[in-house]
């Protein structure tokens, strides 16, 4: 019961609210003030109380009612709610009465991944313009704190801000950006959930039964195991309770005098961390899956690059696990293509980074309602993190703009269809899109090709002048071709966009063994 009071004690600071003696009645943190509920969807709220304490909700001309059950718990149900002023959410039981005020009705999207969602406005590119003027009274922001677990947690550590110059410096830039502009397109008021932590893993994001499978996950969850037998856990949490508890009551501070939630710390021990399975889906997403959304954006793969291959199982497993959790069907998910990073190569090679590119574009043909942001023009070669986080949140924006907000735009990469191999050259046909065309000169670059010997050169390639979708490619030096790539590297020097300016997606032909192949 201890472990309840200090939760709701934190519950009552970050919502503002006033309540009786007792503090029984609780609402979870994510319900506090300047909060966004989802439009057009039923509703949930719930918290705890007394066992069998009668508990009514009251939300614009909405009432409902129910009972705790003998654990306490509670939950109704709001009807579908429409988008209007902002107004109060009261939960009241015979004894208590709490408020949640400025509660608006919009659209909720998750902004989930590693440090490349999680990379702040203040450190990117044009940080300064963006945080003049007043903010936007129209656009939340919400930064989920707190360690991992290997249990499913009943709360979250953090609380909705205002989109104000003090909280909109430390929040996710790509956040920030992709609901900018949807807002800006629409009018529809934005929730944001940064729910990121960098240098997470793929696998710290799904709960370990979805990972049952031996072949792919068993050496994975093994070296897991080891390290766990291999030190005192429980000791390790207590230890870092002491720090996240202090940083907590800094954080009931600050919300209640209405100033920026500081930066939390986070463990050192990497039983506690961003890698471990399981870890951030039992602290960061259980916790969010009665809570309705609109759909999810997600930059992530860096910290798997070297176990590509794997990759393409786990990554689409994840989105589909979360959209089970949810229960809201297939809601959208739209996530970033890596960016281009590291040393240009002189010669066409092998590279870990490509193939992670590979696993994420495989997961479009595997999951309906999803989408890509190719990015792989604005990455920096010296710096894993680009500044450029707005072409970042646009591309991601046109696909929401496109899918779910109803508007005629460009948003898919041009993708290759389908290769022909004909009179010693390759003849490659794309879609999503009505033309190709080159950025910075005239000359198409990117193209390695190869013949049976699996051996590849650069080629030279040209648009076709009587199908603009297609592209000819061949070599000299390779005069019985079977496969091409495109952007095949770490940093490769490629420049071939749409008509409507986006670049094509990174590609290969052949599906011959990789550097990350076997790798789990």
């Amino acid at each position: 019961m201890m472990k309840l009071k200090t939760a709701w004690c934190a519950a009552v600071l970050l919502a503002a609210i006033t309540t009786t003696a007792h503090a029984e009645l609780r609402l979870p943190s994510l319900f506090s003030d300047h909060m966004v509920l989802q439009r057009e969807m039923k509703v949930p709220v719930w918290g705890w109380a007394d066992p069998g304490a009668e508990v009514a909700v009251v939300f614009g001309d909405q009432t409902k009612t129910t009972t705790a059950d003998d654990q306490g718990q509670w939950r109704v149900e709001l009807e579908p709610l429409s988008i209007g002023e902002p107004r109060s959410l009261v939960v009241e039981s015979k004894d208590d009465r709490l408020e949640v005020s400025d509660v608006l009705v919009g659209d909720v999207w998750i902004c989930s991944g590693q440090s490349n969602m999680e990379w702040p406005i203040e450190r990117s590119s044009s940080r300064d313009l963006e945080v003049l003027g007043e903010g936007n009274p129209d656009i939340r922001l919400l930064t989920i704190h707190g360690p991992g677990e290997q249990t499913p947690a009943e709360d979250i550590d953090g609380a909705w801000e205002e989109c104000k110059p003090g909280t909109l410096r430390s929040f996710s830039a790509v956040g920030y950006y992709f609901g900018k502009r949807i807002h800006q397109a629409t009018g529809v008021p934005i929730g944001l959930i940064d729910n990121s932590w960098g240098g997470s893993s793929c696998e710290a994001w799904l709960p370990l039964d979805k990972l049952s499978d031996e072949q792919l996950y068993g050496p994975l969850l093994d070296r897991w195991e080891e390290m766990a037998a291999q030190n005192d856990e429980a000791a390790l949490r207590k230890e870092f309770a002491k720090v996240h508890d202090a940083w907590k009551e800094k954080m009931r501070a600050a919300v209640k005098a209405g100033e920026p939630i500081p930066g939390s710390p986070r463990p050192s021990h990497s039983l506690l961390t961003q890698n471990r399975p399981a870890n951030l889906y039992n602290s960061r997403v259980a916790p969010l899956t009665s809570f309705p959304i609109c759909g999810v954006i997600w930059y992530q793969g860096e910290s798997n690059a070297g176990r590509a291959e794997q990759y393409r199982d786990m990554f689409p497993l994840m989105i589909e696990t979360w959209r089970e959790a949810w229960g809201q069907g297939d809601f959208p998910f739209y996530w970033v293509q890596l960016a281009d990073f590291r040393d240009e190569k002189p010669n066409p090679e092998q590279s870990d980074w490509a193939e992670l590119r590979e696993a994420q574009t495989m997961a479009l043909d595997r999951l309906p309602n999803s989408g890509e942001a190719v990015i792989i023009d604005v990455g920096e070669g010296k710096d894993i993190h680009p500044k450029d986080k707005q072409s970042v949140g646009d591309r991601l924006a046109r696909h929401a703009l496109a899918n779910q907000y109803g508007i005629d735009i460009a948003h898919k990469s041009p993708r290759l269809e389908s290769f022909e191999v004909k009179d010693g050259k390759i003849v490659l046909t794309f879609d999503h899109c009505r033309s190709l065309t080159t950025f910075d000169t005239r000359e198409l670059q990117g193209f390695a090709i190869a013949g049976s010997d699996k051996h590849f050169v650069w080629a030279e390639a040209k648009i076709n002048d009587d199908n603009k979708r297609q592209i000819i490619v061949s070599s000299p030096e390779v005069p019985e071709p079977v496969a091409v790539r495109y952007a095949w590297a770490d940093n490769p020097v490629c420049n071939v966009y749409s008509a409507s300016g986006l670049p094509l997606t990174p590609f290969r032909t052949d599906d011959w063994p990789g550097v990350t192949t076997g790798k789990r």
